[in-house]
């Protein structure tokens, strides 16, 4: 591993490449320590304190690398674009303007593409007046505590605030583009570990003042653990066989090879866990709405991070979001007939209807370990923390997740890289 870093600097092409990424990082987060003005620092610094053990504010907070309680340039982070980036998708199945886009190829995803950015700079725009009336001590089912950011609220600075934070997020938007054109790895992916990752030092800190030296020790060897098992299975796929069959095209002979459709699995990365804490959300939004005080007290007292009730509906989530995902992404029915189209078959298995069933079954058995492995990841680091009582960094499972997820993602790219310029004795094992 080491051998293969030093050898990216050697390349001057790549070298160039992961420069430039860094330094798009660094920019990035240069724009998510620096606060909007009108922000009290004062208060800034109680959210912080409190933020690990608020439930949604603490989930958002992870992805946006603490740059949300700081009411940062940056302080939406990416979330705005991920949240675009999953309507989209699970539209494209339903409006078929969508679906006739994505099954036009590159002239089609540059459309989805653009709808994508659209949405995200509309959901920043919606997020970002909610979080400064949330901010201005107005919304307690987002906090779990009322605080005020803004004491000097003006409705001129409020729409200052929100301009800044959604052309903030339009930047962000263009960072990640500019790493996926210009940089090595794919750009919003990277900018979510830049974020996770500044995260972790603050994390580890207070889980060594809230439970002590042995309770971190512990957590960290259980990390370990997880961190091998999430490079096992992130490397896990199967091998479906395909072969094509020969036909003559003029005077050549064409296909007769074999190949293989390879089935990750984990397909999903962290798109289920995501999905689960918005569900886990609505209860949270509804007590703010519903004036029943015993719903309300149920609620906050149990739609925690480190609830058990808590880490017991969000495994069931994952489990549940982690299927409907899979089989949005990849659909039998569409990969059977497009493996038609092409004069391909599964060895042993008829075309058509068959290859479809085959195809879903085996997606079906590997989801089962694809799925119970990301809610198990997800969810282990809560159940310490939870046993005992620490509840300022609850998705220390996820962290790892998206950590480990990108790095491996990153690094297989850069071998593509070394290997396109036939520098063969650069991936010795």
């Amino acid at each position: 591993m080491l051998r293969r870093l030093g050898n990216i600097f050697r390349v001057p092409d790549l070298r160039n490449k992961v420069l430039f990424t860094i330094g798009i990082i660094c920019l990035y987060q240069a724009g998510a320590n620096i606060p909007i003005p009108g922000v009290s620092w004062k208060q800034v610094g109680i959210l912080q304190s409190k933020a690990g053990a608020s439930g949604v504010l603490g989930f958002l907070n992870l992805f946006s690398g603490g740059a949300l309680t700081r009411l940062a340039v940056f302080g939406l982070g990416v979330m705005p674009y991920i949240t675009s980036s999953i309507v989209i998708q699970l539209l494209t199945t339903v409006i078929p303007k969508l679906t006739e886009w994505r099954d036009q190829g590159a002239v089609g995803q540059k459309k989805i593409t653009q709808t994508t950015r659209y949405l995200t700079i509309a959901l920043a725009l919606l997020q970002s007046t909610g979080l400064i009336y949330a901010f201005h001590g107005h919304d307690q089912a987002l906090l779990g505590f009322n605080i005020n950011l803004i004491p000097k609220f003006t409705l001129a600075l409020g729409l200052f605030m929100v301009l800044i934070l959604t052309a903030g997020t339009a930047f962000v938007m263009w960072l990640a583009e500019l790493i996926t054109q210009r940089g090595i790895g794919q750009g919003m992916s990277l900018l979510i570990f830049a974020n996770v990752v500044a995260g972790l030092p603050s994390g580890g800190k207070a889980v060594w003042q809230e439970g002590g030296p042995v309770k971190f020790w512990v957590i960290f060897l259980v990390s370990i653990g997880l961190l091998v098992l999430i490079v096992f299975i992130d490397n896990g796929q199967r091998r479906i066989p395909v072969t094509f069959a020969r036909r003559v095209v003029g005077r050549r002979e064409m296909g007769g090879n074999s190949t293989y459709i390879p089935l990750k699995v984990n397909q999903s990365g962290v798109i289920p866990i995501i999905f689960a804490s918005s569900v886990l959300y609505i209860p949270v939004l509804m007590s703010n709405i519903v004036p029943w005080a015993s719903f309300q007290n149920f609620v906050r007292n149990t739609f925690q991070p480190t609830n058990f009730l808590y880490i017991a509906s969000d495994f069931i989530l994952i489990l549940a979001f982690t299927f409907f995902y899979v089989y949005i992404a990849f659909e039998p029915h569409q990969q059977a007939e497009m493996l038609r189209q092409q004069g391909g078959f599964v060895p042993g298995i008829r075309p058509g209807m068959p290859t479809e069933k085959y195809f879903a079954r085996m997606l079906s058995r590997i989801t089962v370990v694809g799925a119970l492995f990301l809610a198990s990841v997800a969810v282990t680091p809560s159940i310490l923390m939870a046993l005992w009582s620490i509840n300022r960094f609850p998705y220390y499972g996820t962290t790892l997740l998206i950590a480990v997820g990108v790095s491996l993602e990153t690094m297989r790219q850069i071998d593509s890289q070394l290997m396109m310029r036939n520098y063969e004795g650069f991936l010795k094992r």
